[in-house]
Protein backbone atom coordinates (compact mmCIF):
# COMPACT_ATOMS: atom_id res chain seq x y z
CA UNK A 1 0.00 0.00 0.00
CA UNK A 2 1.58 3.38 -1.04
CA UNK A 3 -1.56 5.95 -0.60
CA UNK A 4 -4.37 5.80 1.65
CA UNK A 5 -7.47 7.99 1.76
CA UNK A 6 -8.78 8.24 5.53
CA UNK A 7 -11.79 10.63 7.11
CA UNK A 8 -10.51 12.13 10.33
CA UNK A 9 -13.14 13.26 12.95
CA UNK A 10 -13.55 15.99 15.31
CA UNK A 11 -13.54 15.81 18.80
CA UNK A 12 -15.35 17.26 21.97
CA UNK A 13 -12.68 17.60 24.53
CA UNK A 14 -13.34 17.80 28.30
CA UNK A 15 -16.91 17.16 28.11
CA UNK A 16 -17.99 19.46 31.29
CA UNK A 17 -16.35 17.75 34.66
CA UNK A 18 -13.54 16.17 32.66
CA UNK A 19 -11.49 19.22 31.80
CA UNK A 20 -8.23 17.83 29.77
CA UNK A 21 -8.82 13.75 30.88
CA UNK A 22 -12.28 13.27 29.28
CA UNK A 23 -13.17 13.22 25.37
CA UNK A 24 -15.43 12.09 22.80
CA UNK A 25 -15.12 11.60 19.09
CA UNK A 26 -17.87 12.68 16.55
CA UNK A 27 -19.47 11.04 13.59
CA UNK A 28 -20.71 13.81 11.41
CA UNK A 29 -17.64 16.27 11.26
CA UNK A 30 -14.28 16.08 10.23
CA UNK A 31 -11.20 16.25 7.76
CA UNK A 32 -10.32 14.04 5.12
CA UNK A 33 -6.63 13.44 4.39
CA UNK A 34 -4.54 11.52 1.88
CA UNK A 35 -1.02 9.90 3.05
CA UNK A 36 1.41 8.65 0.54
CA UNK A 37 4.63 7.37 0.18
CA UNK A 38 7.42 9.34 -1.83
CA UNK A 39 10.79 8.72 -3.05
CA UNK A 40 11.62 12.34 -1.11
CA UNK A 41 12.75 11.33 2.48
CA UNK A 42 11.54 13.01 5.66
CA UNK A 43 7.47 14.79 5.63
CA UNK A 44 6.28 16.67 3.50
CA UNK A 45 2.75 18.41 3.50
CA UNK A 46 1.67 19.46 -0.12
CA UNK A 47 -1.79 20.15 0.02
CA UNK A 48 -4.42 21.67 2.07
CA UNK A 49 -7.86 23.51 1.52
CA UNK A 50 -9.72 25.01 4.04
CA UNK A 51 -8.18 27.14 6.00
CA UNK A 52 -4.46 29.10 5.91
CA UNK A 53 -2.49 26.62 7.64
CA UNK A 54 1.35 26.14 7.40
CA UNK A 55 3.09 24.00 5.04
CA UNK A 56 6.64 23.84 6.44
CA UNK A 57 6.49 20.61 8.54
CA UNK A 58 7.84 21.42 11.80
CA UNK A 59 4.93 24.62 11.88
CA UNK A 60 2.11 22.01 10.77
CA UNK A 61 0.41 19.66 13.64
CA UNK A 62 0.23 16.92 11.13
CA UNK A 63 3.99 16.98 10.13
CA UNK A 64 5.48 17.65 14.12
CA UNK A 65 3.34 14.66 14.64
CA UNK A 66 4.11 12.46 11.64
CA UNK A 67 8.17 13.46 12.71
CA UNK A 68 7.72 12.12 16.19
CA UNK A 69 6.23 8.64 14.51
CA UNK A 70 9.56 8.15 12.62
CA UNK A 71 12.27 9.35 15.00
CA UNK A 72 10.95 6.28 17.25
CA UNK A 73 10.75 3.77 14.12
CA UNK A 74 13.84 1.91 14.65
CA UNK A 75 13.36 0.72 10.84
CA UNK A 76 15.67 2.02 8.24
CA UNK A 77 13.57 3.13 5.53
CA UNK A 78 14.75 5.03 1.51
CA UNK A 79 11.49 6.96 1.31
CA UNK A 80 9.08 9.63 3.15
CA UNK A 81 5.40 10.67 3.11
CA UNK A 82 3.26 13.30 1.41
CA UNK A 83 0.23 14.81 3.43
CA UNK A 84 -2.56 16.32 1.58
CA UNK A 85 -5.02 18.19 4.23
CA UNK A 86 -8.96 18.53 3.27
CA UNK A 87 -9.92 20.91 6.70
CA UNK A 88 -13.57 20.58 7.16
CA UNK A 89 -13.03 21.36 10.74
CA UNK A 90 -12.16 25.26 11.32
CA UNK A 91 -9.07 25.65 13.62
CA UNK A 92 -9.83 27.35 16.94
CA UNK A 93 -13.50 26.20 16.83
CA UNK A 94 -12.91 23.95 19.84
CA UNK A 95 -13.98 20.38 17.93
CA UNK A 96 -10.40 19.15 17.36
CA UNK A 97 -8.94 21.00 14.65
CA UNK A 98 -5.99 20.61 15.34
CA UNK A 99 -5.71 17.50 16.71
CA UNK A 100 -7.61 15.83 13.42
CA UNK A 101 -4.74 16.78 11.67
CA UNK A 102 -2.00 15.34 14.05
CA UNK A 103 -4.47 12.21 14.68
CA UNK A 104 -5.01 11.55 10.96
CA UNK A 105 -0.96 11.96 9.87
CA UNK A 106 -0.22 9.49 12.45
CA UNK A 107 -2.98 6.82 11.48
CA UNK A 108 -2.21 6.74 8.07
CA UNK A 109 1.29 6.48 7.89
CA UNK A 110 1.73 3.97 10.94
CA UNK A 111 -0.72 2.30 8.19
CA UNK A 112 1.94 2.61 5.39
CA UNK A 113 4.04 1.24 7.23
CA UNK A 114 2.40 -2.29 8.01
CA UNK A 115 1.51 -0.64 12.01
CA UNK A 116 4.41 -0.92 14.21
CA UNK A 117 2.66 1.43 16.25
CA UNK A 118 0.11 0.21 18.49
CA UNK A 119 -2.36 3.17 19.81
CA UNK A 120 -1.01 4.33 22.68
CA UNK A 121 1.95 4.92 20.94
CA UNK A 122 0.29 6.88 18.29
CA UNK A 123 -1.67 8.95 21.17
CA UNK A 124 1.51 9.96 22.00
CA UNK A 125 2.82 10.70 18.96
CA UNK A 126 0.10 12.50 17.97
CA UNK A 127 -0.36 14.59 21.02
CA UNK A 128 3.16 16.10 19.83
CA UNK A 129 1.62 17.65 17.61
CA UNK A 130 -1.30 19.13 19.79
CA UNK A 131 1.97 20.34 21.71
CA UNK A 132 2.85 23.13 18.96
CA UNK A 133 -0.58 24.98 19.63
CA UNK A 134 -1.26 24.27 23.31
CA UNK A 135 1.60 24.71 24.59
CA UNK A 136 1.24 21.16 26.47
CA UNK A 137 1.20 17.70 24.67
CA UNK A 138 -2.19 17.18 26.03
CA UNK A 139 -4.33 13.98 24.52
CA UNK A 140 -7.57 14.55 25.26
CA UNK A 141 -8.92 14.90 21.69
CA UNK A 142 -6.70 12.78 19.80
CA UNK A 143 -7.09 9.82 21.86
CA UNK A 144 -10.88 9.49 20.93
CA UNK A 145 -9.75 10.47 17.11
CA UNK A 146 -7.29 7.74 17.62
CA UNK A 147 -9.46 5.28 19.34
CA UNK A 148 -13.36 6.11 19.19
CA UNK A 149 -16.07 6.91 21.60
CA UNK A 150 -15.35 8.05 25.10
CA UNK A 151 -11.70 8.30 26.63
CA UNK A 152 -10.02 9.14 29.62
CA UNK A 153 -6.68 10.30 29.68
CA UNK A 154 -5.59 8.49 33.05
CA UNK A 155 -2.05 9.99 33.09
CA UNK A 156 1.12 11.28 30.94
CA UNK A 157 4.31 9.58 33.07
CA UNK A 158 3.51 7.31 31.47
CA UNK A 159 1.10 7.93 28.92
CA UNK A 160 -2.26 6.10 29.75
CA UNK A 161 -5.47 6.44 27.94
CA UNK A 162 -8.69 4.01 28.91
CA UNK A 163 -11.39 3.62 26.26
CA UNK A 164 -14.90 3.97 27.82
CA UNK A 165 -18.21 1.99 26.65
CA UNK A 166 -20.67 4.16 24.52
CA UNK A 167 -24.31 4.35 25.20
CA UNK A 168 -26.10 3.71 21.91
CA UNK A 169 -28.48 6.31 21.72
CA UNK A 170 -26.72 9.27 22.58
CA UNK A 171 -26.23 11.94 19.95
CA UNK A 172 -24.85 15.50 20.05
CA UNK A 173 -25.91 18.55 18.74
CA UNK A 174 -22.76 21.04 18.33
CA UNK A 175 -23.06 25.01 17.58
CA UNK A 176 -20.11 26.27 16.14
CA UNK A 177 -20.23 30.23 16.57
CA UNK A 178 -18.17 31.13 13.64
CA UNK A 179 -15.59 33.09 15.71
CA UNK A 180 -11.77 32.11 17.11
CA UNK A 181 -11.03 31.15 20.60
CA UNK A 182 -7.41 29.77 20.41
CA UNK A 183 -6.25 27.31 22.90
CA UNK A 184 -3.36 28.98 24.69
CA UNK A 185 -5.85 32.09 25.24
CA UNK A 186 -8.51 30.43 26.62
CA UNK A 187 -6.25 28.37 28.91
CA UNK A 188 -4.48 32.16 29.75
CA UNK A 189 -7.64 32.76 31.54
CA UNK A 190 -8.16 29.93 33.91
CA UNK A 191 -7.06 30.54 37.88
CA UNK A 192 -4.37 28.73 39.31
CA UNK A 193 -6.13 27.11 41.86
CA UNK A 194 -9.47 25.67 42.34
CA UNK A 195 -11.80 26.04 45.23
CA UNK A 196 -11.71 22.54 47.15
CA UNK A 197 -14.98 21.92 47.60
CA UNK A 198 -15.36 22.66 43.99
CA UNK A 199 -12.80 20.31 43.03
CA UNK A 200 -14.43 17.76 45.49
CA UNK A 201 -17.43 17.91 42.99
CA UNK A 202 -16.07 17.67 39.79
CA UNK A 203 -13.80 14.80 40.65
CA UNK A 204 -17.31 13.01 42.07
CA UNK A 205 -19.33 14.18 38.80
CA UNK A 206 -16.19 12.28 36.74
CA UNK A 207 -16.43 9.45 38.64
CA UNK A 208 -20.48 9.39 38.03
CA UNK A 209 -19.82 9.77 34.56
CA UNK A 210 -17.73 7.06 33.58
CA UNK A 211 -20.29 5.15 36.14
CA UNK A 212 -22.98 5.99 33.52
CA UNK A 213 -21.43 5.15 30.80
CA UNK A 214 -20.93 1.68 32.32
CA UNK A 215 -24.38 1.22 33.12
CA UNK A 216 -26.55 3.23 29.88
CA UNK A 217 -27.41 5.53 32.99
CA UNK A 218 -28.80 8.33 30.56
CA UNK A 219 -30.54 10.46 33.41
CA UNK A 220 -26.63 10.04 35.83
CA UNK A 221 -24.82 10.93 32.85
CA UNK A 222 -26.70 14.00 32.06
CA UNK A 223 -26.34 14.94 35.49
CA UNK A 224 -22.44 14.28 35.84
CA UNK A 225 -22.30 17.22 32.77
CA UNK A 226 -21.07 19.92 35.25
CA UNK A 227 -18.14 21.73 35.02
CA UNK A 228 -17.49 24.22 38.34
CA UNK A 229 -13.99 24.95 37.61
CA UNK A 230 -13.21 26.09 34.11
CA UNK A 231 -16.53 26.65 32.59
CA UNK A 232 -17.41 30.09 34.14
CA UNK A 233 -14.24 31.49 33.05
CA UNK A 234 -14.31 30.32 29.54
CA UNK A 235 -18.15 30.51 29.20
CA UNK A 236 -17.56 34.38 29.27
CA UNK A 237 -15.52 34.27 25.65
CA UNK A 238 -18.61 32.66 24.13
CA UNK A 239 -21.58 35.42 22.88
CA UNK A 240 -24.79 33.61 23.96
CA UNK A 241 -23.59 31.19 25.86
CA UNK A 242 -25.80 30.98 28.50
CA UNK A 243 -29.10 31.12 25.89
CA UNK A 244 -27.95 28.28 24.56
CA UNK A 245 -27.40 26.18 27.53
CA UNK A 246 -30.77 27.22 28.67
CA UNK A 247 -32.68 26.22 25.20
CA UNK A 248 -30.54 23.42 25.37
CA UNK A 249 -32.40 22.33 28.96
CA UNK A 250 -35.93 23.43 27.94
CA UNK A 251 -35.89 21.14 24.99
CA UNK A 252 -34.43 17.63 26.97
CA UNK A 253 -30.85 17.71 26.12
CA UNK A 254 -29.20 15.92 28.99
CA UNK A 255 -26.72 18.25 29.59
CA UNK A 256 -24.38 21.01 27.59
CA UNK A 257 -20.82 22.78 28.07
CA UNK A 258 -17.69 24.13 26.36
CA UNK A 259 -16.40 21.59 23.37
CA UNK A 260 -12.78 22.17 24.17
CA UNK A 261 -11.57 25.20 24.75
CA UNK A 262 -14.76 27.45 22.52
CA UNK A 263 -16.59 28.65 20.89
CA UNK A 264 -18.10 25.09 20.15
CA UNK A 265 -21.37 24.51 22.33
CA UNK A 266 -22.24 20.79 22.82
CA UNK A 267 -25.59 19.60 24.14
CA UNK A 268 -26.01 15.52 24.79
CA UNK A 269 -29.46 14.32 23.83
CA UNK A 270 -31.08 10.71 23.64
CA UNK A 271 -32.07 9.94 20.18
CA UNK A 272 -31.40 11.49 16.91
CA UNK A 273 -34.90 13.30 16.54
CA UNK A 274 -34.25 14.99 19.99
CA UNK A 275 -30.97 15.91 18.81
CA UNK A 276 -32.38 17.68 15.76
CA UNK A 277 -35.40 18.93 17.54
CA UNK A 278 -32.51 20.98 19.49
CA UNK A 279 -31.03 21.76 16.70
CA UNK A 280 -33.68 23.97 15.25
CA UNK A 281 -34.25 25.13 18.51
CA UNK A 282 -31.08 26.93 18.88
CA UNK A 283 -30.68 27.90 15.09
CA UNK A 284 -33.84 30.05 15.92
CA UNK A 285 -31.98 31.19 18.93
CA UNK A 286 -28.54 31.90 17.92
CA UNK A 287 -29.57 34.06 14.60
CA UNK A 288 -30.53 36.62 17.54
CA UNK A 289 -26.86 37.12 18.30
CA UNK A 290 -26.25 38.17 14.42
CA UNK A 291 -23.04 36.01 14.75
CA UNK A 292 -22.27 33.62 11.72
CA UNK A 293 -22.14 30.05 12.72
CA UNK A 294 -22.31 25.92 11.76
CA UNK A 295 -24.48 23.43 13.39
CA UNK A 296 -24.33 20.13 13.55
CA UNK A 297 -25.72 16.64 14.73
CA UNK A 298 -24.05 13.89 15.66
CA UNK A 299 -23.82 10.35 16.72
CA UNK A 300 -20.82 9.17 19.02
CA UNK A 301 -18.09 7.58 16.95
CA UNK A 302 -17.15 4.56 18.26
CA UNK A 303 -14.44 3.94 15.86
CA UNK A 304 -12.17 6.70 15.22
CA UNK A 305 -10.58 7.02 12.09
CA UNK A 306 -11.44 5.56 9.48
CA UNK A 307 -9.92 4.62 6.02
CA UNK A 308 -12.39 5.98 3.11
Amino acid sequence: MKEIKIFSPGTIANVSCGFDALGCCLDTIGDEMIIRKTDKKGVQITKITGDDLPFETHKNVAGVAALALLEKYNKSIDYGFEIEIYKNIKPGSGIGSSAASAAGAVFGINKLLNEPFTAQELILFASKGEELVSDFPIADNVAPALLGGFTLVKGYDPLKVLKLPVMDDLYATILHPQIEIKTSESRAILPEKANLKDAVKQWANVGALVHALHTEDYDLFGSSLHDLIVEPYRSQLIPGFDQVVKTAKDNGALGSGISGSGPSIFSFCKGIQQAEKLRDKIKKVYKKADIPFHIYVSKINKKGIKLI
